[in-house]
């Protein structure tokens, strides 16, 4: 079962009404058995492994709660750390050992968001969670099980304790929400994919021009697609009266690789900062071991994101980013003197968001890429420009009918202007909502019937895409 998917259509609103039927101090069970049900819908079998890490994680924090010194619980905390990275790699690898082994849906997020629980109880953070259920509950809440967000126990367990009513404002939020995530998903990420596919399956075929365009659209893809999970995520947990973190934030108005990383995937990027990068020594141990340690850091989330090469490199060309940009800022910092640029004026900054931009899409081609040969012969290929593809009607012969590209282009148009308004803090659902009550339900039924109409669905349609979902 995916959020993508009629099966979740129906099993949602069942959750959330005997959810909200069910005495409080029931509830957190309730979640946990629809939690399993959930992920158990995509293979029963990977419940075994997500109750293994939920037990090991579980038992050795309390393990270091009665441990008597600091030794012992530091051998507490390298045994599971490494049972359960052990495992993670195992599955993630397996296949470079011709083992015809598949990593399970989301083992990923939900081994990363227990082990930062395990961590915190170490440091201190955080105090055991001695109940069992409830603990199971915030490794495997189904929301987040699939592609996260990758929650923080200290945000979780006490909600996950506190009693929950029904609350209509959290309900219309959330679904808003959910609905903004089904429309980047299904009429925006499901469209690019096809003409994405075309391109970089046949790459030898396709030059210049068409290569960008495939580049550029393939950028906004794994935006619509990975955001759009999130959003449906966080909608969902909302619309039962849970808060999830933040997982994007108008990330592609980024006018700098660092920024670019402060808005991306935060809950990752967040857990690397605060169980790798610190622990590493962070910037704390002088400008080489800060560089060091970035470069450490994006490798390692190459790696967490697949087991080809081409992961390792996009994550090291990250790195690079960051440690080059950091190294050449005197050199910046010595032109905008000499040629006296306005910082603050709007066509530097534009030309920053364009410059981080083109960064930032470049290294999504090895992302994307199945091979090195692949992603080289596409880069090599966006020097080839061929303009005239814009007007002559070879765009439509990438996948996509006219309608269906013009509609392609008005949901990338809609999503670049939601963006701009979030940048500015301004939020277009609490516009919605303060509308009168006549033209709210009109937004909200065509906005429904749009996404169920024009929605990349039905017979043919793999509702196990998600792109995210394979890490």
């Amino acid at each position: 079962m995916q959020f993508v998917s009629f099966e979740f259509l129906i099993f949602f609103p069942i959750v959330c009404l005997l959810y909200y039927l069910i005495p409080q101090k029931f509830r957190y069970i309730w979640l946990l058995i629809a939690s399993y049900v959930f992920y158990m819908s995509i293979n029963p079998g990977y419940a075994l492994l997500l109750a293994f890490s939920t037990l090991t994680t579980y038992g050795c924090a309390l393990g270091m709660s009665l441990a008597s010194g600091n030794g012992g619980k530091k051998a507490y905390l390298i045994a599971c750390l490494v049972v359960n990275i052990g495992l993670l790699c195992f599955f993630k690898y397996a296949s470079l050992l011709s083992f015809n082994i598949v990593l399970p849906v989301g083992m990923s997020f939900y081994i990363f968001q227990a082990l930062g629980y395990l961590i915190d109880v170490y440091k201190g953070k955080i105090d055991t969670e001695k109940n069992i259920a409830r603990y199971a509950l915030f490794v495997s809440f189904f929301p987040q099980i699939m592609s996260g967000p990758i929650e923080r126990a200290g945000n979780m367990l006490p909600q996950f304790k506190e009693s929950k009513n029904f609350d209509y404002e959290n309900m219309r939020s959330g679904l808003l929400q959910m609905m903004w995530g089904y429309f980047m998903k299904m009429i925006v990420a499901d469209r690019m994919a096809i003409i994405v596919a075309t391109v970089f399956d046949s790459y030898d075929k396709y030059y210049g021009t068409a290569s960008l365009v495939a580049s550029i659209l393939y950028t906004f893809e794994i935006y619509c697609d990975f955001a759009g999970y999130s959003n449906i995520a966080i909608g969902a947990a909302k619309v039962m009266g849970y808060d999830l973190m933040k997982n994007f934030d108008s990330p592609y108005f980024a006018r700098s690789i660092s920024e670019f990383w402060r808005r991306w995937h935060i809950s990752l990027s967040s857990w690397f900062k605060d169980y790798l990068y610190i622990p590493l020594g962070g910037n704390r141990k002088g400008i080489v071991r800060k560089y060091v340690n970035i470069l450490i850091v994006f490798i390692v989330s190459g790696m967490w994101h697949g087991q080809t090469l081409a992961f390792v490199f996009w994550g090291l060309l990250h790195g690079l980013y960051q440690v080059v940009g950091a190294l050449l800022k005197p050199v910046r910092d010595k032109l905008v003197e000499i040629l006296r640029i306005d910082r603050e004026s709007f066509s530097h900054k534009l030309f920053k968001m364009l410059f981080t931009f083109m960064l930032v899409n470049i290294a999504w081609i090895f992302f994307r890429a199945d091979s090195f040969k692949q992603a080289f012969g596409i880069v090599s290929h966006l020097f080839v420009m061929k303009p005239w593809v814009l007007t002559d009607g070879t765009l439509y012969t990438l996948g996509l009918d006219r309608p269906n590209f013009l509609l392609m282009v008005f949901g990338a148009i809609l999503l670049i202007i939601v963006d701009i308004a979030n940048y500015k803090n301004i939020v277009i659902s609490d516009k919605i909502k303060a509308q009168q009550l006549w033209l709210r339900w009109i937004i909200y039924i065509v906005a429904a019937l749009f996404i169920i109409v024009c929605g990349v669905w039905g017979p043919g349609y793999d509702s196990t895409s998600f792109i995210y979902s394979q890490f």
